[in-house]
């Protein structure tokens, strides 16, 4: 009989699940994608609900059930610091009402399929752990070095070690309360962005600026010579102070974790909305200078402790893909692996793999596309565009079914060299936070113009922020630095120079694009639409981001018609039909 292991991240941001079929992969998908929530916390019943139905079982028929954190582990660290620390009360309270309310896991999951009860084993699994897991065991190498480096989980933010075969050694951890994902998080926070996950926003500033406040920098974050690193914890409330954090129901909240120390270290908080000035610009070079200082320090140590080519990266930021562009200038490692999911989200994959290897099962899969969330078919499109033909035909829009893929992406080719706006929607939705060719909105990067059409049309974000690039795989080398595969979005590289000035929309301001190798193999429809669109223009890319408008990822059908009927997208691309605005 087939063995089920259910994967699990709840009660951090980005609830998710996953399951596996006799060590296979079969369905991995966030829980915002259904609570249409961002970054929803909680207790991903609806993405265990998808897992199931995708897999045929029952949650009776499942054998395991792992959740990637385990509240025993590194029990000693975390008595050893409040007995010298003294923390306040509210602190301490506040870590024994999360220990609770995540011992509830077994009663939630046995809510989650109506008259079917939890049969298997339950595991839980050493948050960092799960995040070395969730990179290697689904990577190409069968050897690596392995990296987690988040904010904190199960008390330590950070874990390094050596992966071979099936087995993950662990050399060495940064804990509580040392975190490079704290240090960013605050610096975040300081430069006005206070939401969960705004980091990406400093990564996106960060090169209109220059590293002027490194001395800075380098007082707040203290390297050691084993590799790691500590905080100056002057600077932070978040050891010593109850700091409010939401993790259920609803998209994650943080509070402040940087302490007054810091505005006398850098000057006044930047308030939300307030103005973008140089010294914002040149502090977010700093703080991504800095985290990349640290990051580089640790692999370098790492290296020459355990001399292998390969790395695979997990953790929060292990996001960080700026930084993982330049793992391979560098340091000495010359493959890098990040998959599709890296942050906690991912973390599912880890706790389900870790298991599946715990209990003897072999290698045997490797993640090499992200498409493992839910598709639609013809006849629920066919039936969603007959119930909504009054609010189609009222926004002044035609509707088409196209015979054949070769002139549906020939079609949609000549619709974004025509400066159009083309909302995407294909196949399995992605893995990951993401968008990677199913549910994308495309355009065309020779525009200059088209960052301010997408901001003015739909996406309605910071200008600073950069569009990615999706390109045929075996056109990178001509037109980027470095020819690593990047099938999951995970790194920037280096547009080369004499080619910035034929794709503007998608060339950051510092020449750089982060990237998505698009093969064949695993997405031959996103593929054959950037084949014709290089065919009409001589670019074998286009611009490619997040299916959206301020909020999750378009997960179905209904939603990517309604982002597209109150948005001033051109054309929506939906399996087979074509939704286009008429004029």
């Amino acid at each position: 009989m087939a063995q089920y292991i259910l994967g699990i991240n709840a009660f951090h941001g980005d609830s998710s699940a996953c399951i596996l079929r006799d060590g296979k992969l079969i369905a991995a998908v966030e829980e915002e994608r259904f609570r249409r929530i961002k970054h929803w916390a909680g207790f991903p019943s609806e993405s265990i609900r998808y897992c199931l139905e995708e897999a045929g079982v029952s949650l009776n028929q499942v054998d395991h059930a792992a959740i990637n954190q385990d509240p025993n582990a590194n029990f000693a660290r975390k008595l050893g610091y409040l007995l010298t620390h003294l923390p306040s009360p509210a602190f301490v309270w506040d870590r024994i009402k999360n220990k609770r309310k995540r011992q509830s896991f077994g009663i939630l999951l046995n809510q989650v399929d109506q008259g079917k009860s939890f049969q298997g084993k339950l595991h839980q699994i050493e948050h960092h752990f799960c995040h070395l897991s969730s990179a290697f065991h689904v990577s190409p190498f069968e050897e690596a070095a392995v990296v987690s480096v988040d904010g904190f989980g199960d008390f330590s933010s950070a874990a390094w070690g050596i992966g071979k075969g099936s087995q993950i050694d662990i050399q060495n951890r940064v804990f509580f309360p040392h975190s490079l994902g704290i240090f960013y998080q605050a610096l975040t926070q300081y430069l006005g962005f206070p939401h969960y996950g705004d980091e990406y926003k400093v990564m996106g500033l960060a090169p209109y600026g220059l590293p002027k406040y490194m001395d800075k920098m380098r007082q707040i974050v203290l390297l050691k010579a084993d590799g790691g690193f500590r905080l100056n914890l002057h600077y932070f409330r978040h050891h010593k102070e109850k700091v409010d954090y939401s993790w259920e129901g609803g998209s994650p909240e943080v509070g402040t974790l940087f302490s007054p120390k810091m505005e006398e270290l850098l000057g006044p908080v930047r308030e939300k909305g307030q103005p973008l000035e140089q010294y914002h610009k040149d502090l977010a070079r700093s703080v991504q200078a800095m985290y990349e200082e640290a990051f580089f320090h640790l692999l370098n140590t790492l290296y020459k402790r355990n001399p292998i080519d390969t790395l695979a990266i997990a953790g929060g930021c292990g996001m960080n893909s700026v930084a993982n562009g330049k793992v391979t200038l560098h340091t000495p490692f010359k493959e890098i692996y990040v998959q599709s999911a890296a942050g906690d989200s991912g973390g599912a994959i880890g706790a389900a793999f870790g298991v599946w290897h715990q209990i003897g099962g072999p290698r045997g899969f490797c993640m090499d596309h992200a498409y493992w969330g839910p598709q639609y078919f013809d006849k629920e499109i066919s039936n969603l565009l007959d119930q909504r033909k009054e609010d189609i035909a009222n926004a002044g829009c035609l509707v088409e079914k196209v015979g054949t893929e070769n002139q549906l992406c020939k079609r949609t080719a000549e619709s974004i060299a025509r400066g159009h706006v083309v909302g995407w929607f294909q196949g399995r939705m992605e893995w990951g936070p993401r968008a990677l060719g199913n549910r994308s909105i495309v355009c065309d990067p020779r525009r200059a113009d088209m960052k301010d059409i997408l901001n003015l049309k739909i996406k309605r974000r910071e200008s600073f922020r950069p569009f990615a690039p999706s390109i045929l795989r075996e056109a990178v080398p001509e037109w980027f630095d470095l020819t690593g595969d990047v099938p999951f979005m995970m790194q920037v590289y280096p547009i080369r120079k004499e080619m910035q000035h034929q794709i503007p929309a998608v060339c950051h301001v510092d020449g750089s694009g982060r990237l998505q190798t698009v093969h064949k193999e695993t997405n031959s429809r996103y593929y054959q639409l950037i084949e014709a669109f290089r065919e009409i223009s001589g670019i074998p890319m286009v611009l490619n981001t997040s299916f959206n408008e301020n909020e999750p990822v378009v997960c179905r059908p209904f939603e990517a018609l309604d982002c597209f009927l109150r948005t001033k997208m051109d054309l929506l691309v939906l399996g087979d039909w074509m939704i286009k605005r008429a004029g």
